[in-house]
């Protein structure tokens, strides 16, 4: 704190500053330090206060040990000066007992006599106040289940009272009815017990995440899976990092360990990873570390005890070691909780739940479903999985001759043998065959420099590809190997023309590069004697491709000539030298040229020939990428079913192959857009996640994180909020994004998205936070101000929201000042209308001038699109205007004022005609304007008319459905008459 208050007033903004923050040690270092400044008033009220908001601090903070002590100079002060405490004082001191009753429950140190005698105070206070004892035996009934005691009697002494203003929420009551239904072994009446709070209609601080974390086992043995997975989705965010609510966490990986969801309960332990030294109250410890030994006993059984695992600060952890810590201090607590009780409770409370096998063996939780297997550490060879183990010679020449073999006829197995062949050669011992057929040692680095450069190029590495190939071809010279040497050189010149200069702009420098890449691989083509025939293939390969990138980057119709002449010198040549796998890369070559020509029938044709000659002639690997090219042009004439086929049969095939071989990852990416086309997003979310997670594993992280981002946005457009934000929140914590190595704008874009969805999700404080955010780094991007007057945009609009009218001015400045430089005119004159609206509504006529300051800016805005000759894709912008001042001004009690500008409003609009948006704008302004008119200028009669003549003319439009709000209010007028 700054400096300490020095008025009351001061302490008292403080105090409700502070009370804005989220419970931790910021929030109760402030309250302390408020404390030591109330005690410098001699009024003793503020001093109250602030005790009050400390033990809330300690409370909400999981700070056990400090609450009772809080609350002994609080009842001190009533002893002392009952005067000083009016009723709302006094109500809460008497609901605070109860605070201090589940305290010292939290502290096995705390003698049991000592709880015992505690309750019997709090039932003497009650009873001298003249106070209901049902929260008394709340608390009562409390102990009795902490203790492992009988609770029948217990049970009934508090369930059976009527509720008091000092019982606990009805939320709260509801969990601990419940929770007794549970223990009793009656699962379906524990959950309809829970269902008001399970539903949302009962909530408080702690509920529904509380009630959550506890259901979700029930909900698994009664069948409710996909319940229990929204919930879990749902719960999971309102008590994550929360030290007070540790045991709710531990109780959520619990139940990913028991349904087959072990990696994602360990990506949440590395996110709570704090807990294990936040947590002040042992009885929360304990239950926040069972659950987490559930999951790492769960881990290890699966044989994955060497991961690592997020556990204590100051040393690195696998999940077999932090398990044997975690084992060892959970246990000292139970014992510790037992010794004091005097019962084996929370010993046998713990072996329950360890003892509990799997529920199910797969709960697909997220839209990021991965195994253990996906968190392991990447081997530095690990070769791709193929249909089957490839079969690898164990004798040292035989591995290498085969991979090379492979390695010329393109064949997916030659990965398996390369990486076998890079293990063994970095071994310290390795020893090179003394075989004339082998070769030199340094010609085997060569070719698996040349391997490693390869599938550099298939990730996001290109300039890394094109070192390594230079290098490799470094290496072949040295071998005396001229031709792999050129060949490397070539490879090196594709991949290193596809990248422009720096400082090269557009697609006109790209397809520069292109050509002069295309030329330099000519140059090397023909000065380079003694080709070996598939040596000589791939340079002509190289060629066309060189060519057929500079046409889909150009898209000139004068490079088609060009590119289809390559093709048919690389097609000419491979079938004169019998070379399968190129034939039908150039028939590949030549059918995708068409397709980027725009000629899509005849790159059908090509594709159906190349189809029938695989089938007939192989090779096999090649029909996947084949049948997802088919499918593609299908998809560019319209047949989106033909597509689908296409693709599914390519999957099915792929499975057959290495995942990298067959670029599956794009199939499945392909057959999202393809199921989209056909109204199926459900399905297209399920294969865009697919897709993500194969780029991932290949390495694309680039292109996985783009395929996520755009499932994260599909499944906000479904409705599918939770899973939105959990895959978010997934990727967000990824290593590379955290540590800033992922490109900056796809992270904001994945953080915008997220943003959205926790405003979708009613989460307003969280995406307001995250959009502000958002907001101050994009005000950083001067190559594109017009994406930061979008988000300021949309952080001015949910300040405004929360009332943070000043706020929100500031950034719609920011946004406006963006605009200037990247016009943004249909987005932010939306949001400047729906900032006006708001602060209307929520302050009325005190609220009005800044909100038409809001509308006068969206009227430039307006003034400005129309000067341009801007042309709208939603609203006209100037009916929209004025049907907003006439809403503003309705909210601030202006009335004559309202109906002129909802007449404007009409009169721009024009009569309405079959296009169903315009009828609806149309309608809902003849609503306003004779709800306006008849209800609050109290002219029912001309209102009336007006709702009528509206109703008449929509209905005989067809527009019955927008009818319906003005015969109801119509009717409504009828009555008032």
């Amino acid at each position: 704190m700054p400096t300490a208050p020095q008025t009351t007033d001061e302490l008292y903004r403080a105090l409700q500053e502070n009370d804005r923050r989220p419970y931790g040690r910021t929030r109760t270092v402030t309250a302390e330090e408020l404390v030591d400044a109330a005690e410098q008033f001699t009024e003793p009220v503020p001093l109250v206060d602030a005790l009050l908001a400390l033990q809330k601090a300690y409370n909400y903070g999981s700070e056990p040990r400090k609450s009772p002590v809080v609350f002994a100079r609080l009842l001190t002060l009533f002893d002392e000066q009952p005067d000083v405490f009016d009723e709302r004082l006094r109500h809460l001191l008497f609901w605070r007992f109860k605070w201090v009753a589940h305290a010292l429950r939290q502290l096995p140190e705390i003698p049991l006599a000592s709880l015992r005698q505690w309750l019997t105070e709090m039932r003497d206070r009650y009873e001298k106040a003249g106070l209901e004892l049902q929260p008394y035996y709340g608390q009562a009934y409390q102990l009795a289940a902490h203790v492992g005691e009988d609770t029948t009697l217990a049970y009934e002494l508090w369930a059976g009272r009527t509720r008091t203003s000092l019982s606990d929420c009805e939320a709260c009551e509801i969990c601990e009815r419940a929770l007794y239904h549970l223990a009793a072994g009656d699962d379906e009446r524990a959950l309809r017990t829970w269902e008001p709070v399970l539903a949302g209609k009962e909530s408080c601080q702690e509920e529904p995440a509380r009630s959550v974390s506890y259901a979700l086992l029930p909900l698994l043995r009664t069948g409710s899976t996909d319940r229990a997975r929204e919930l879990h989705l749902a719960g999971y965010r309102g008590c994550r990092r929360n030290p007070s609510m540790s045991g709710e966490v531990g109780r959520h990986l619990e139940f990913c360990a028991l349904t087959g969801n072990e990696a994602r309960g360990l990506e949440l332990l590395a996110e709570n990873r704090s807990l294990f030294d936040d947590v002040d109250s042992p009885l929360d410890l304990l239950d926040f570390l069972t659950g987490v030994e559930v999951l790492l006993q769960r881990v290890e059984f699966l044989g994955h005890g060497e991961l690592p695992a997020a556990g204590y600060a100051g040393r690195t952890w696998t999940v077999a070691g932090l398990r044997a810590e975690v084992r060892g201090r959970a246990d000292d607590l139970a014992a510790r909780f037992d010794a004091r009780n005097g019962t084996t409770a929370h010993t046998d409370r713990r072996s329950t739940r360890l003892d509990r096998a799997p529920l199910l063996d797969a709960l697909e939780l997220t839209l990021r479903a991965r195994g253990l297997d996906d968190v392991a550490p990447a081997a530095p060879a690990a070769a791709p999985a193929a249909r089957t183990a490839a079969t690898v010679p164990e004798p040292l020449p035989e591995l290498i001759a085969r991979a090379r073999t492979l390695d010329e006829q393109g064949h997916p197995d030659a990965a398996a043998c390369w990486a076998r062949l890079r293990t063994l050669v970095a071994a310290p011992d390795y020893a090179h065959p003394e075989d004339p057929a082998v070769g030199p040692l340094v010609q085997l680095r060569a070719d698996l420099l040349a391997d490693q450069a390869g599938r550099a190029g298939e990730k996001d590495g290109a300039d890394e590809a094109a070192a390594l190939y230079e290098e490799a071809a470094s290496l072949y010279d040295e071998a005396g190997a001229p031709g792999h040497a050129a060949l490397a050189r070539a490879c090196a010149l594709l991949p290193a023309g596809g990248i422009p200069s720096e400082g090269a702009d557009g697609a006109e420098a790209k397809a520069a590069a292109l050509t002069a890449a295309h030329a330099a691989l000519v140059r090397l083509h023909e000065e380079t004697p003694g080709l070996a025939p598939y040596q000589e293939a791939r340079m002509l390969r190289l060629r066309a491709t060189a060519l057929g990138l500079r046409l889909q980057t150009s898209g000139d119709e004068e490079h088609l000539a060009p590119v289809l002449a390559e093709v048919d010198l690389l097609l000419a040549f491979a079938t004169r030298h019998d070379i399968a796998g190129q034939v039908s890369g150039a028939l590949m070559l030549r059918a995708s040229t068409y397709a980027l020509s725009g000629d899509l029938p005849t790159a059908v044709t090509e594709t159906d020939a190349l189809l029938d000659r695989l089938r007939a002639h192989g090779p096999a690997w090649h029909l996947p990428r084949t049948l997802g090219l088919r499918a593609r042009i299908r998809l560019g004439l319209g047949d989106a079913q033909a597509a689908h086929a296409d693709l599914t049969e390519s999957l099915r095939l792929a499975a057959d192959w290495p995942t990298a071989t067959v670029d599956t990852a794009r199939l499945h990416g392909d057959l999202a857009e393809t199921c989209m086309h056909l109204g199926r997003p459900d399905e297209a979310l399920r294969h865009l996640t697919r897709s993500a997670e194969l780029e991932l594993r290949h390495g694309s992280r680039t292109d996985a994180f783009c395929s996520y981002s755009n499932a994260a946005q599909l499944s906000l457009d479904l409705g599918r909020v939770e899973d939105c934000i959990a895959l978010l929140d997934s990727l967000l914590a990824e290593p590379d994004v955290a540590a800033g190595e992922l490109d900056d704008r796809l992270v904001a874009q994945l953080r915008l998205t997220r943003a959205r969805a926790l405003h979708a999700g009613a989460d307003l404080k969280a995406a307001t936070a995250e959009f502000a955010a958002l907001a101050a780094e994009s005000a950083g991007w001067d190559d594109d101000p017009g994406s930061h007057a979008m988000i300021a945009a949309e952080t001015a609009v949910l300040l405004a929201e929360s009332g943070q009218f000043g706020r929100a001015r500031e950034a719609a400045n920011q946004a406006l000042a963006a605009h200037v430089r990247a016009p943004r005119h249909e987005q932010l004159s939306s949001c400047l209308r729906e900032l006006a609206r708001l602060q209307a509504q929520q302050q009325g006529s005190d609220g009005l001038a800044d909100a038409l300051a809001f509308l006068a800016d969206a009227g430039r805005i307006a003034d400005e699109a129309r000067a341009a000759g801007y042309e709208v894709r939603g609203r006209a912008l100037d009916p929209a205007l004025a049907y907003e001042h006439g809403r503003v001004n309705a909210y601030a009690r202006e009335y004559e004022t309202a109906l002129a500008a909802l007449d404007k409003a009409l009169t721009l609009l024009g009569e309405p005609g079959p296009d169903a948006d315009h009828a609806g704008e149309w309608a809902e302004c003849v609503r306003l304007a004779g709800a306006v008119e008849g209800i609050y200028l109290e002219r029912p009669a001309p209102a009336r008319s007006r709702l009528d003549a509206a109703v008449s003319r929509l209905t005989a439009l067809g527009h019955t459905e927008e009818t319906e709000p003005l015969t109801s209010l119509a009717a409504r007028l009828r009555e008032k008459d």
